[in-house]
């Protein structure tokens, strides 16, 4: 009698452990995005398209909405890359959105001797993605990277 009370015992004991193992479902992590320049391509008119880079460190899709980026390329201001992203990106994956961008004056300047050269320039990015997560509300994150861009051989006027 005594071993038959000890055996349901065990056996309520590892029920009720599945059960708890089974009601808690996958973690659902909210992380910091970032983004990245991964190509920027310099138009014969002067204007650039950027592609950024957006990255989801996030266990549940995100998608990114606006984008509000001061550039700094070299010492020099850029100008601020703006967007709507308008895409989804799944749980702890990237994809990249291409934005049209007037950089200033100084920044010309500092692609071209780049270019003209065939060397690299660093550049910064610092400010905000909004971001929406899965069935949650917007949030903003802030946005600080530095990196650098090289001339790739053979396609002029871009860098990567």
């Amino acid at each position: 009698m005594h071993r038959r009370w000890l055996s349901f015992l065990f056996l309520a004991a590892t029920a009720a452990l599945l059960l708890a193992a089974c009601s808690g479902g996958p973690v659902r992590r909210v992380s910091e995005p970032s983004a990245s320049i991964q190509q920027l391509t310099v138009g014969a008119d002067g204007s650039w398209s950027v592609e950024l880079r957006l990255q989801n460190y996030s266990s549940i899709p995100m998608r990114f909405d606006a984008i509000s980026l001061a550039m700094t390329l070299g010492d020099q201001p850029a100008g601020t890359l703006q967007g709507n992203a308008g895409i989804s990106i799944g749980p702890e994956s990237a994809d990249v959105v291409t934005l049209a961008h007037a950089p200033t004056s100084a920044a010309r300047i500092a692609m071209a001797d780049a270019l003209g050269g065939n060397h690299g320039i660093g550049y910064a990015l610092e400010g905000t993605l909004r971001v929406v997560p899965e069935d949650k509300g917007a949030r903003s994150f802030d946005i600080k990277r530095t990196s650098s861009l090289n001339p790739v051989p053979g396609l002029p006027g871009v860098l990567r």
